[in-house]
């Protein structure tokens, strides 16, 4: 039997590599430019045994994410709650790493700061703007799209991997929170590292890819703290159960990048809780002023059970998602952002991991299914079941899993399809796309008659899902292997008209900054943009589009924030009345009072030297104001306003200090703490007849 071998130059120059330093000749090569010329061509073109179409296909998916998540950049409308905080950490390092709501460090937004930072960094080097703030989440959410293409590759082959990075691409609700400033898309990015990682260690059984993967999944949580620990489960049994080496030695590796998962999480939130309070901003969200608290409690147990105290939310934020069940991912609210491949996905893994039942146990593609297919289980039933706060956009972290398994899942069932192998499971294929295109049709129809592309989205499921499922039993049974061919991708534009529809939907029209999603309005969630929770002006009924006019782009003289404001980011004021009052919304101290640009001008005038320039109840009021004005204003009871920053002892020692001047308070007052500061400010500052609800106060008045 002839072999071909390479020749001896070329493996001798291969040893050289792993023996040593390279040797002069390979060094010449290097910068041959005819040798660069072939490194830059592959770039585009790929290795040498990917299919042409391959590396073509892959840009072609990036283009295309990049083009969604980007379009009409300008007029994207981002969370002025993370907004006002980038723009805070701006102009104070302070306030930067704390991840502080204003300037002046008074309290911190109710998350970790690592998107923060990100974002924060970004508008350092470029100056403060919207596609400053959105480059980050772009790049994330194309590069997201990019590892999973290469992960899913790696395992099962070009075909896989592009069908999963078109299946991510097209996700409407990925689509629609990449298009924000929340932390998410960060957050799948670090998720999806710290996966590549995992089964890196899986494949070579080294205990530094495994470190990397705790290290990745760390800075997950000093993104959104707990639930970047919904995927530990699966890494762990993953690991434990695949690694081609002893089970000493996987146990032992585990344990050293436990410590480092609980490192690379804890390192900010030790520091931070043990700075004095009086040194550092109140940590918003908690009920102790203690981040640990924020992690178990509104971040973490308040998430899943709705529990109040300390261990978190009151279950207020449920709504935007429908109630808490099984069947959440597929109702009015949540079937179109999500739920499009979740039966293809769900079948793809139980008969994926049949057919690999025989394999050994470091089979690298049941490793990989297990990985994904507990990624998404995981997800669905977090998601499913909560009955804490729960926004539709949280549901991004669930569909790389379900890319995958499309993908990796969708290629095996088709082998085996064609092959007639497992005879019994064989089958299989055109009853998983029958019933995702059938799921599809019924998702199109809730919303028929909310625009011609979704009529079109409907007519190009059932006639390409119906062409896809007769070509494949037609080919089948006469052996056509091109007619199958042809039915694969009949049902891969069958399953992806909808999501495609959807998306392009969130690229091209507006969407809420607090509570996005993608696609029209069919249910309480406030789909297309609807207003989130404090998203909207006070009395803006809930399920209707906002305008998605964006601010004026005057700013106030010399103090507002520099570049492009981010657009709907928060204008406190749209009208220019002669009182220039607008509502602003929010309960308790100062809640759906009224801030406008003349007042905020009045404020800044007779700011007389105060590091504040107003006290309000919520974060969304200060933020509004924060970015309309550029100045550092105190939220005095954080995203609910139920938060306790804000003391009477508190508020007279800023007072007397000269540090706040003007307080605005509800004329229905509060309760508990919040009405003791309502009624002392009434009693002993001075009405400003103007505005009402504003007060100004000075060191005279603190007795």
């Amino acid at each position: 039997m002839t072999t071909l071998a390479p020749p001896p130059g070329q493996e001798s120059t291969r040893r050289s590599h792993r023996a040593g330093p390279p040797s002069p000749t390979a060094l010449r090569a290097w910068g041959d430019p005819h040798a660069l010329n072939s490194r830059a061509r592959r770039l585009f073109t790929g290795p040498e045994d990917d299919p042409r179409w391959a590396r073509p296909a892959l840009w072609a998916i990036l283009l295309l994410a990049t083009a969604l998540y980007a379009w009409n950049l300008t007029s994207i409308t981002g969370n002025t709650f993370y907004d006002a905080a980038v723009y805070s950490g701006t102009k104070s390092w302070k306030a930067f790493f704390f991840g502080a709501l204003d300037s002046g460090s008074f309290i911190t937004v109710d998350k970790p700061p690592f998107a923060l930072w990100v974002m924060g960094l970004s508008a350092r080097v470029f100056g403060y703007g919207t596609w400053q703030l959105m480059l980050p989440m772009v790049a994330a959410g194309t590069g997201s799209v990019a590892l999973l293409y290469r992960s899913v590759k790696r395992d099962f082959g070009a075909v896989a991997g592009t069908v999963s990075a078109l299946v991510l691409t097209l996700t409407p609700i990925t689509v629609a929170i990449t298009r924000d400033t929340n932390p998410d898309p960060i957050l799948v990015l670090l998720m999806m590292l710290g996966a590549m990682a995992l089964l890196k260690a899986v494949r070579n059984g080294k205990l530094m890819p495994l470190v990397w993967s705790a290290v990745a999944i760390g800075f997950a949580f000093n993104t959104k703290m707990m639930q970047a620990y919904v995927v530990l489960p699966a890494f762990f049994l993953v690991y434990l159960w695949a690694t081609n080496v002893s089970l000493g030695r996987r146990i032992r590796n585990l344990a050293v990048a436990t410590v480092a998962l609980v490192v690379s999480s804890a390192w900010w939130m030790v520091i931070v809780d043990l700075i004095p309070a009086s040194s550092r901003p109140y940590i918003g969200g908690s009920t102790d002023n203690t981040v640990w608290d924020l992690v178990i409690g509104y971040n973490g147990f308040g998430r899943i059970f709705g529990a109040s105290s300390s261990v978190g939310s009151q279950g207020n934020g449920a709504s935007f998602g429908g109630s808490s069940g099984l069947y959440r991912m597929f109702n009015e609210i949540m079937g179109g952002q999500i739920s499009w491949l979740i039966p293809f996905a769900a079948i793809a893994l139980v008969a994926g991991l049949v057919l690999r039942g025989r394999a050994p146990r470091t089979d690298a593609k049941r490793a990989a299914l297990m990985l994904w297919g507990g990624w998404f289980v995981l997800h669905f039933l977090t998601f499913s079941l909560a009955e804490g706060t729960f926004h539709p956009y949280y549901v991004t972290a669930m569909a790389p899993g379900i890319a995958a398994l499309a993908g990796a899942g969708g290629v095996l069932l088709y082998r085996a399809f064609r092959e007639g192998t497992a005879a019994k499971w064989a089958w299989v294929l055109p009853v998983a796309i029958a019933a995702s295109s059938v799921w599809a049709v019924v998702l199109l129809q809730r919303v028929s008659g909310s625009g011609t592309v979704y009529t079109a989205a409907e007519i190009v499921v059932a006639v390409a899902g119906a062409a896809s499922v007769l070509g494949l039993l037609v080919g089948r049974f006469t052996r056509r292997h091109r007619l199958m061919g042809f039915a694969a991708l009949a049902a891969t534009v069958a399953l992806l008209a909808g999501p495609a529809a959807y998306s392009v939907s969130a690229a091209t029209s507006s969407t809420n900054g607090t509570n996005p999603t993608a696609g029209p309005s069919t249910g309480g969630g406030m789909g297309g943009g609807g207003g989130g929770m404090g998203g909207a002006p006070s009395g803006a009924k809930s399920g209707t589009k906002p305008s998605g006019s964006a601010p004026s782009g005057t700013k106030p003289s010399g103090s507002a924030p520099s570049g492009t404001m981010p657009s709907g980011s928060g204008s406190a004021s749209s009208s220019s009345s002669e009182s220039g009052t607008q509502s602003t919304g929010g309960g308790g101290m100062g809640g759906g009072t009224q801030v406008s640009s003349a007042m905020i001008t009045y404020l800044k005038k007779h700011q007389d030297g105060a590091t504040w320039l107003l006290a309000v109840s919520t974060d969304q009021t200060a933020s509004s104001i924060i970015l309309e004005s550029g100045q550092p204003v105190i939220s005095m009871g954080g995203w609910s306003g139920s938060d306790n920053a804000m003391t009477l002892a508190k508020l007279k020692s800023l007072v007397k200090s000269g540090k706040l001047h003007y307080i605005m308070v509800s004329s229905t007052g509060g309760q508990g703490t919040n009405s003791e500061i309502t009624t002392w400010v009434k009693a002993h500052g001075t009405a400003v007849s103007t505005y009402s609800g504003l007060y100004r106060l000075d060191a005279s008045d603190v007795s």
